[in-house]
């Protein structure tokens, strides 16, 4: 990926912007200082794509930003004690955000930041205001390119205005409201930007968006600029990228938080399903366009096919043209960008086995250093699992008609509970291991088994909490046998901040809250409904029930429910449960572990483990969250909120 950011050198070296870097108002301390003449640094699309090229380079990788990073921080993932337990999901489980801006195991912070390293521990969203600052600088000195063609001149502002609205709206989820800065503001001027609500920055982003989605092409190698750089532009901003992010950022206006403010109670009083019918529209038209372009064959991306003939081992079926485990990591193949044909958004990755010492080590158990290096495990909580991960006939294990079986509980369960999660029997170690390491072969993960807790202190640090182990994300063959973290294994790892997936979940939802499943948009031929049902087709599980349909607040439900399985683990949670007014409320502020036993001499050698017969099925509570109206926002810095008095702290804080 280091040729990504070098292909216009002359971006970083021709002009030298001091710009603040670690807070939200060092950007206006500073002047810029050009090494190089500004009409010669904008001049041409060669030195303006330069330019540009910096705010790529910037975009936080969420998953590797420093050695062990978390980023589900809903009801989703726990950490494991002894190791995990000071990491911001536990902070975030206690109440305490106020930990985000001292913790840099998050890409929410970095206390060394630069946004023109390589090096990914040097950028966190803190860039934000030093990249605003950068395209208003470049919006400005606009009319500067005179050496460049329309195509030229139209892809350099679609850019600037994508990123000055990206940056903002990533900032707006977390905090709330900001200033919506849209000029190169004096150092010397007296600060009085007030802060805007959500719904008025939603809008000014919204307005960018736009302009940039109707500036930017659908696939940058079908364009003269982007001939000259082919195979090297998969990470480029397209008209698609700026559509989904439209349709975001108006559906996240649109949402309860925003609508209603943050309250307790919503899940009782009916304020969770209280949409701004007019912003969910909007947002509805946005991504129904977006679709209407991905379903034209005119994009690079599509949704990424999920086939298998070993779902355990992600052994996708020779016949695939695209691999849904390659959206999040890739093997084998020379350390090669994860995305596939799906991810729509993302950042540079300048490293290669990178993901062997930051992200690699932490999804599988420490059990006799089965994985080695960092005392650190992301664990999947049983309820989310039992929450997400339905049946393959579509419906919810609680559902009368699913057809769950608590005493077969692995059986006929959602296709993509085999591809993300390890469970009881689950051949966890390919390679013969040693005898001392035997019983460690086949996950033991009933109640009593040798990788869940008992009374042994070491046990319940090293194995899991909550009877489950992750693998969507980085594949169980990362352990000392198998060996897939090491050179050999050729792992790259990469989180994607927007996939195709995602635009069809938010159409769903936005149609939801206007009308219910029969929503249509005039923009694409899809009805909400379509929307959940093509992300079911496209892996086998059953559509929508007919009776869930039928009931706009069902449907609603389903929507979300289909999110939590379909991005399960990707780092979005938190952000869904936040603006759906439901981070404070049962049965999503509790996390749990699965409790069960073994039947009878099933033979997980050779037998599937899906099948095996168990008994007691269970739950027990690890944590509740006792969270407040406050805590549906981040607080800001107080070096930030006391530099004047129209930038206050969020309530509560």
């Amino acid at each position: 990926m280091k040729k990504f950011i070098n292909i216009y050198i002359i971006g970083v070296a021709v002009l030298s912007l001091s710009l603040g870097m670690t807070s939200c108002t060092d950007y206006l301390d500073k002047e810029p200082d050009s090494n190089v003449g500004a009409d010669e640094a904008f001049k041409n699309f060669t030195n303006f794509q330069g330019f540009v090229e910096e705010i790529y380079n910037c975009i936080p990788n969420k998953e590797s930003n420093y050695w062990c990073c978390t980023f589900n921080w809903g009801e989703d993932e726990l950490m494991n004690t002894g190791g995990g337990d000071t990491h911001l999901t536990a902070h975030f489980d206690l109440g305490d955000y106020r930990h985000w801006y001292n913790d840099d195991q998050s890409y929410l912070h970095s206390s060394s930041l630069n946004p023109t390293s390589t090096d990914k521990f040097n950028h966190s969203l803190e860039h934000a205001w030093y990249c605003i600052r950068k395209m208003n600088l470049g919006l400005e000195n606009f009319d500067k390119m005179t050496d460049a063609t329309q195509e030229e001149r139209n892809f350099i502002k679609g850019q600037l205005l994508f990123f000055r609205a990206w940056w903002h709206q990533e900032l707006i989820v977390w905090y709330g409201g900001l200033p919506y800065v849209d000029t190169v503001l004096p150092a010397d001027e007296v600060l009085t930007l007030p802060r805007l609500s959500f719904q008025e920055c939603a809008q000014r982003c919204a307005e960018d968006f736009r302009a940039a989605a109707d500036l930017l092409p659908d696939n940058w190698d079908n364009t003269t600029i982007g001939k000259k750089t082919l195979g090297k532009n998969d990470l480029r901003i397209t008209k698609v990228c700026a559509l989904g992010y439209l349709g975001k950022v108006l559906l996240w206006a649109a949402s309860p938080l925003n609508e209603n403010g943050a309250q307790v109670g919503a899940s009782t009083n009916g304020k969770t399903y209280a949409y701004n019918t007019n912003l969910a529209t909007q947002a509805a038209d946005a991504l129904a366009e977006a679709i209407a372009h991905l379903e034209s064959g005119a994009t690079p991306y599509s949704l990424a096919e999920y086939k298998y003939t070993n779902i355990y081992d992600h052994e996708a079926d020779k016949s695939s043209s695209s691999n849904f485990s390659d959206i999040f990591r890739t093997t084998g193949q020379n350390w090669k960008m994860p995305g596939s044909v799906e991810a729509i958004m993302r950042g540079v990755m300048p490293d290669i086995n990178g993901s062997n010492w930051n992200f690699a080590k932490l999804w599988g158990p420490k059990v006799n250093n089965l994985v080695e290096h960092d005392a650190i495990i992301h664990m999947p909580t049983a309820n989310y699992i039992n929450y997400a991960y339905g049946m393959e006939n579509g419906l919810p294990l609680d559902d009368p008609d699913s057809g769950f079986d608590p005493t077969h509980p692995f059986q006929n369960r959602d296709p993509r509970f085999y591809h993300d999660i390890m469970f009881d029997g689950f051949k966890f170690l390919n390679t013969t291991p040693s005898a001392e390491d035997k019983g460690f072969q086949f996950l033991e993960m009933f109640t009593g088994g040798n990788m869940v807790p008992s009374g042994n202190t070491a046990r319940y640090a090293d194995g899991s909490r909550t009877g489950y182990f992750c693998q969507k994300l980085v594949p169980h063959q990362c352990n000392k046998y198998d060996g897939m973290y090491n050179w050999g294994g050729a792992l790259q790892t990469y989180l994607p901040y927007m996939r195709v997936a995602d635009i069809y979940l938010m159409y769903a939802e936005a149609g939801a809250a206007v009308q219910g499943a029969s929503y249509k948009s005039n923009k694409c031929q899809r009805t909400a409904e379509d929307a959940i049902n093509v992300l079911r087709d496209r892996v086998g599980a059953g559509h929508v029930a007919d009776k869930l349909v039928a009931d706009k607040n069902k449907f609603m439900d389903e929507v979300r429910r289909e999110r939590a399985c379909e991005l399960a683990f990707e780092g979005f949670r938190w952000n869904d449960l936040q603006r759906w007014l439901l981070l404070t409320e049962y049965p999503y502020n509790i996390k749990t572990s699965q409790h069960f036993y073994r039947v009878g001499n099933y033979d997980y050698e050779k037998e599937d483990p899906r099948y095996a017969e168990v008994t007691g099925w269970s739950e027990d509570v690890i944590l509740e969250r006792n969270l407040g109206v406050k805590h549906y926002l981040l607080p800001l810095k107080e070096s930030d909120v006391y530099l004047y008095s129209e930038y206050p702290q969020n309530p509560g804080w």
